[in-house]
């Protein structure tokens, strides 16, 4: 065995039935596309490292203007779908039809029509020739078709509603209606200006998020990303539900870089999952842990995903303010997930993994501590005002420099083609989405449905802030039943952080100010934006976890629910609490710190039933009350609530050393 695999842990193959199911999961979050080969996967493989290459030195310094930085990466995306997704079930599946490469046609002229008469069209606007108009139905038509293809019907429907709500939009309710417009406009609109297909998402995906895909490819090409496995599997692999929270650390460290619960999910569970069923954790609850430690990574720098750069986007606030005052919400979130498991486990009596063979953490760290410089590297030079892509080049610049010292994962020319072509296609599926969150997007725009539904959640709400938080969580829910969770964030930001601006600027929460309502309104709609993933009856993420576990989907769905709870508390924080993100003098942000985690550990206790022995019914109320008082704004009563937990721990010790008394003065 290679010297970086002795201390690895070696779990069995998934069985065949188990991978079906994992299949079958996985084609809800998007389809399988085609087995090319020959030719044909030369051409696709060939766009890709294109990609890869023009985007990187776009990065590097190469002056693009923006209809070509936009158009380019708009149109790779679609040849590519066209040729490496069918049509239908009846398509060929090793090459293209006839029928696909008259779209690629398609999309060749659209798209180059869109980069080619960009300057000219801004000087017409409002004056629009036929060509622009029917080259522009062809365009958002397309864009739906590519949508299809790779993510399904749930989410091309939902941009089909919000074209027909803009052209019919005197016949809805009257609390929706608007006078409408013709499809001549909405097509012009939504596929040559800049609300559209070529807007905001477009623009955060070149800029950023595909940057971050490549160097998630390389980094687990390199070898590098193991080491994010092997190192918490001995840094926790032997306490108590040792296996789970290994999961938890190394969803923290995969999450972020991924983009996709889901993925992280597959690509991480498929290992633990196994070991914690084998360290005696029950199918559900192994299932459940997975997916709800893998939505942390979506809140965890210093990637955070695809969001974090969305946020930065549509506030206007520089990424790595952003990614500071995320930082301590996502550790947050995985100690409460942390805290869950060890109460899980010593509810249980769950070991660690003591029939295991490898080495200390210690040892890893030493041997192999230099394979997080990567990551180190994204951090420092964005913190010292190097953009995001910039960090992402020389980051994965370094995987390719470090895959050296492993003889195993040293990277040649064939390794780094593979890497290319495979950090190419992963874009795929985000990629996929451009288009439709384009249309959706610039349909709000258009018809103003952003401020009416301000007005629905304020009246629904009755001025309650409370209230409107739960009411956005639920929209929230709703929308992420139908799209990827990157579409529900920039979906609901657009129609609620409006109202929750207003919301919070009524309430007079001392601390605010106005930059601050705007970032943590953001954030309460990107946490929101990944419950779908964990909460049923439409949670992937958590059925993938079943999957592999091979338990039932429905149980492990509410598991995962139960374990990811934090998820639906750290928004009312963001609203009532401005020091969780960093605004406020030192003091206030430490006393805000602590009186959070005292109250996060207790919320964890009680979710689970049990501190340092199971909860009766009157220390469960007590917890509860003083769950309460932590998380409360006021300092005062962070201090009464800090004494109640306290209060709870000293009356379960007491009962531990009673029982223990009187077990030893039993008559043998």
């Amino acid at each position: 065995m290679p010297e970086s695999d002795t201390h690895a842990v070696q779990t069995p193959e998934l069985s065949a039935e188990k991978k079906a199911a994992l299949k079958r999961v996985m084609s809800k979050e998007s389809r399988s596309g085609r087995k090319l080969g020959g030719f044909w996967r030369a051409v696709a493989d060939s766009l890709g490292a294109f990609m890869v290459v023009f985007y990187f030195f776009s990065i590097a310094g190469l002056p693009i203007d923006t209809q070509f930085n936009r158009g380019v990466y708009v149109l790779l995306t679609y040849v590519m779908i066209l040729i490496c997704f069918p049509m239908s079930r009846r398509s060929p599946s090793s090459r293209p039809s006839a029928a696909d490469l008259a779209l690629v046609a398609l999309a060749l002229v659209t798209v180059g029509y869109y980069m080619l008469e960009f300057e000219a069209f801004n000087y017409r606007s409002g004056n629009e020739s036929m060509a622009d108009i029917w080259i522009s139905g062809l365009g958002v038509l397309l864009s739906l078709e590519v949508c299809r293809r790779v993510l399904g019907w749930s989410m091309t429907f939902v941009g089909v509603a919000f074209l027909a709500y803009g052209v019919f939009g005197p016949y809805f309710p009257d609390l929706f209606a608007h006078r409408g417009f013709s499809v001549e406009r909405m097509a012009v609109t939504l596929f040559m200006e800049q609300d559209g297909v070529f807007g905001v998402m477009a623009n955060v995906l070149v800029t950023y998020v595909i940057l971050f895909i490549f160097f998630g490819s390389f980094m687990q090409k390199s070898g590098v990303g193991k080491f994010f496995i092997d190192w918490p599997l001995a840094l926790a692999g032997r306490s108590v539900g040792g296996p789970a929270k290994v999961a938890v650390i190394a969803s923290a460290f995969f999450g972020s870089v991924s983009g996709s619960a889901i993925a992280n999910t597959v690509s991480t569970g498929t290992f633990t999952i196994p070991l914690m069923k084998r360290a005696g954790f029950r199918r559900h609850v192994a299932g459940a842990i997975e997916p709800s430690a893998s939505i942390g990574g979506m809140f965890m720098p210093p990637i955070m995903g695809a969001g974090g750069f969305l946020m930065a986007e549509l506030t206007e606030v520089p990424y790595v303010d952003i990614m500071k005052m995320a930082i301590f919400p996502a550790l947050l979130y995985f100690f409460s997930v942390l805290s869950m498991i060890h109460f899980e486990a010593r509810k249980h009596d769950i070991r660690g993994l003591v029939d295991e063979d490898f080495e200390p953490a210690s040892v890893i760290f030493r041997r192999h501590w230099y394979k997080s410089i990567p990551l180190l590297i994204i951090v420092v030079l964005m913190l010292l005002g190097y953009s995001p892509g910039m960090s992402a080049f020389w980051a994965t610049v370094s995987c390719i420099a470090i895959s050296w010292t492993d003889r195993q994962y040293r990277m040649g020319i064939r390794e780094i083609w593979e890497a290319t072509v495979n950090g190419a296609r992963a874009t795929l599926v985000i990629g996929a989405t451009v288009g439709v969150i384009g249309i959706i997007v610039g349909t709000i725009s258009l018809t103003g449905i952003g401020l009416k539904f301000s007005d629905i959640i304020i009246s629904l709400s009755g001025g309650n802030l409370p209230l409107s938080i739960v009411l956005i969580g639920l929209a929230s829910l709703v929308l992420g039943m139908g799209v990827p969770v990157t579409a529900s964030y920039l979906i609901t930001a657009s129609l609620a952080v409006p109202a929750m601006v207003q919301m919070l600027d009524a309430a007079g929460i001392a601390g605010h100010t106005a930059t601050s309502m705007v970032i943590a309104s953001h954030m309460i709609v990107y946490w929101f934006s990944q419950d779908s993933n964990i909460t049923p009856p439409v949670c992937v993420a958590a059925y993938a976890g079943a999957a592999i576990a091979g338990s039932d989907p429905w149980r492990t769905g509410w598991t995962a629910f139960k374990f990811a709870k934090l998820l639906y508390v750290v928004p009312f924080l963001f609203a009532f609490e401005p020091a969780i993100l960093l605004y406020g003098s030192f003091i206030e942000v430490c006393m805000a710190f602590t009186s959070a985690v005292i109250g996060t550990l207790a919320f964890s206790a009680l979710t689970m039933g049990y501190l340092i022995r199971r909860t009766t019914l009157v220390e469960w109320l007590i917890f509860a009350l003083g769950t309460f008082l932590c998380y409360h704004p006021h300092h005062v009563y962070n201090v009464v609530g800090v004494s109640v937990v306290g209060l709870v721990y000293l009356m379960q010790k007491y009962k531990n050393r009673r029982d223990s008394r009187n077990m030893n003065e039993a008559p043998a």
